[in-house]
């Protein structure tokens, strides 16, 4: 039991005790798939560690993200954000893969990531790797504008037992429960599971969206170590209960009521991992992973997706000076969507194939001065054919408190099914204004188009890291992003729809006719001005023109209408206070500006966490959320138009004890 506990204490405490030249120096593996101190790293790179999270008092992997420069998030209801890096904001984010311990949680079947079913015991997080900028000569097609990995630890890191329970006003009540032991000296293990329930959000108008969110949760993990191979086997399965209330303002068809509608989702994933370390330059990895989720909430989306992945690479050294990676992965994503009132596919059902290679070289040029990294990534999918991702990026440390790097990638983002096969019923017309009057009414929909191709983008970066005392640093990221092939749409003939009641169908097309200049900077400081206190900002800045047609540009929020929903600044400020061994305060500031695309004000807030520890394994604690307003709308929703949301205030406490 000793040892369990100081193998808690040093997983989760570890951060606030290291200097920021330790801070610099810690490792992360999502740049190049092998672990590189974060000094030595040609990207734009930020580290959510656990004591972030814990300090911040986030419930959710999104609300942590904040944390995060050059991120955009924004809550859209109870269960539902937007998250996105560098632009290109909604729900339906498309330009962003997001892993959890290396398995791509990125949905194929509308594009982005479903935030609702991506979750885990906050506890068991490691640390959160977010990489802006490019990603696809590592992890391939959707790594566009950036890479989150949310890395969760080793079940030798979780021994003993852990249990958390509170509640409040908009965190009605949630409880977790952890146990980790070992089946024998080299074979540790953890099983945890955890629950929740929050409650619903109002609109503008001041009624109830339905959505409040029901959730039960359950994992394990097993890791076993024999000679020079590590083993991991680990899984997790899952129910929501959650809702949603359509704007009747924007979705005028008589086949919905304003009334909320309720669903469920389920689902489950597991996940085989084999390491082999050769030398301290040389290792194989092979991983494979199966995922599977029901969603169905009537009558909005009703759908089964399942994918398989088998995942393979291999490092190796060349001659000293070069560090070379290369590796396989073949991918199978199969779904069935039967229609509903909103959304049909057609076909209902499909299974897509994914076949990729990479190779990527870092090359020692003056040792431990300057380095070139170079390398390139072919993809095959079913919707636009092979792809190929190159990547080129210099790195250059005078000394050991500076280094300066650039880089120039490109990267694509491909086709959904819902580009090519989706119809999305959106609203009915009785005329067209400039238009002779008709004698039925008009049913617009969204149609998506075979001829879809992939999104393309050329990125240009450069980036400075500088520690200027053993108590300050500075990180500095500049990018320019030239977009091409991006989605746009067209508005095709109107026709005599088929059956009962009678009415004129008028399609709008995707099309492949948009394009975008974007330009910006991120900027983070450290400061620790105490042994006790920490001190950590950022602001993040971004200009977007958008070329597209102008008769639909309001149809996208995410695309054609991203330059007027992508905050221009945002600012995070963040001071964590020890004031004894016992008791800690921690304040969050946070300011966005305003999203000109919703007529949305910006707003500033605040979150705060007061933690005491009354016994050493014992916490109590009281957060504060969202503490400047009463509520505050965010965002609005993209392509499936939930009601408009207001983020309230709220308060939570609990009770955390770990023996």
């Amino acid at each position: 039991m000793k040892l369990a506990l100081a193998s808690n204490k040093s997983a989760d405490g570890q951060f606030l005790n290291l200097s920021i030249e330790e801070l610099m120096n810690v490792k992360v593996t999502t740049v190049s798939r092998r672990p590189q101190k974060l000094t030595e790293v040609a990207s734009a790179v930020f580290v959510i560690t656990q004591d972030d999270i814990r300090r911040s008092g986030a419930t959710s992997i999104p609300d942590a993200l904040r944390m995060a420069p050059g991120v955009q998030v924004d809550r859209i209801g109870t269960d539902k954000w937007a998250v996105s890096i560098r632009g290109f904001d909604g729900r339906f984010a498309n330009k962003l893969q997001v892993l959890i311990d290396g398995r791509s949680v990125y949905n194929p079947l509308f594009s982005g990531t479903l935030w609702d079913q991506q979750d885990t015991l906050m506890e068991d997080i490691e640390r959160i790797e977010v990489i802006r900028g490019p990603a696809a000569t590592v992890w391939g097609i959707n790594a566009v504008n950036g890479v989150i990995n949310v890395i969760t630890k080793k079940a030798a890191d979780t021994q003993g037992t852990l249990l958390s329970a509170g509640g409040g006003s908009f965190e009605h009540a949630f409880v977790g429960a952890r146990y980790g032991s070992r089946i024998n000296e080299d074979t540790p293990f953890r099983v945890y599971a955890k629950g929740f329930s929050r409650d619903h959000t109002h609109s503008p108008a001041g009624s109830s969206n339905h959505d409040q969110w029901h959730s039960a949760r359950g994992g394990f993990r097993i890791d076993h170590h024999r000679g020079i191979d590590q083993y991991t086997l680990q899984g997790d399965v899952f129910v929501n209960a959650i809702g949603d209330t359509l704007n009747q303002s924007v979705l005028n068809l008589p086949s919905f009521s304003a009334n909320g509608h309720r669903g469920d989702v389920e689902g489950g994933n597991i996940r085989f991992r084999w390491d082999r370390t050769l030398s301290e330059r040389s290792s194989i990895m092979f991983q494979t992973y199966y995922d599977r989720v029901r969603y169905k909430v009537l009558p909005i989306a009703n759908f089964d997706a399942e994918s398989f992945d088998i995942d393979f690479q291999h490092r190796l050294s060349v001659r000293d000076r070069h560090d070379v990676t290369w590796g396989g992965n073949y991918r199978l994503y199969q779904n069935k969507f039967l229609d509903t009132d909103l959304i049909a596919f057609s076909p209902r059902a499909q299974t897509n194939h994914l076949y990729s290679g990479f190779i990527r070289d870092d090359v020692t040029l003056i040792p431990e001065r300057l380095f070139f990294s170079i390398g390139t990534r072919l993809d095959h999918n079913d919707f636009s054919g092979l792809e190929i991702q190159p990547s080129a990026r210099l790195m250059w440390t005078p000394d050991d408190k500076n280094s300066l790097w650039m880089a120039i990638s490109r990267a694509v983002r491909t086709p959904s099914r819902a580009e090519n096969d989706i119809k999305i019923n959106t609203m009915q017309l009785d005329a067209i204004p400039g238009f002779p009057a008709l004698p039925f009414p008009i049913l617009a929909v969204f149609q998506g188009n075979n001829a879809f191709s992939s999104e393309k983008l050329l990125a240009y970066e450069l980036g400075y890291r500088g520690q200027f005392t053993p108590q300050a640093s500075v990180d500095i990221a500049g990018f320019v992003n030239d977009y091409s092939q991006l989605r746009d749409f067209s508005l095709g003939a109107l026709t005599l729809g088929t059956g009962l009641p009678r009415q004129f169908i008028l399609s709008t097309l995707a099309n492949n006719h948009a394009s975008a200049l974007t330009y910006g900077f991120e900027v983070t400081t450290d400061w620790r001005p105490k042994s006790n206190w920490r001190l950590q900002g950022n602001y993040s800045f971004i200009d977007m023109q958008i070329s597209s047609n102008p008769l639909t540009r309001n149809f996208d929020s995410t695309t054609s209408g991203t330059d007027k929903v992508t905050p221009q600044h945002q600012i995070s400020v963040r001071s964590n206070y020890d004031l004894s061994e016992k008791l800690e305060v921690n304040l969050w500031l946070r300011y966005v500006s305003h999203v000109a695309y919703y007529n949305l004000p910006g707003f500033v807030t605040m979150d705060a966490k007061v933690a005491y520890k009354p016994l050493k394994n014992v916490e109590l604690f009281v957060v504060g959320q969202n503490l400047f307003s009463h509520n505050h709308q965010e965002l609005g929703a993209d392509f499936i138009p939930s009601s408009p949301a207001l983020i309230p205030r709220g308060v939570y406490g609990g009770a955390q004890l770990r023996f």
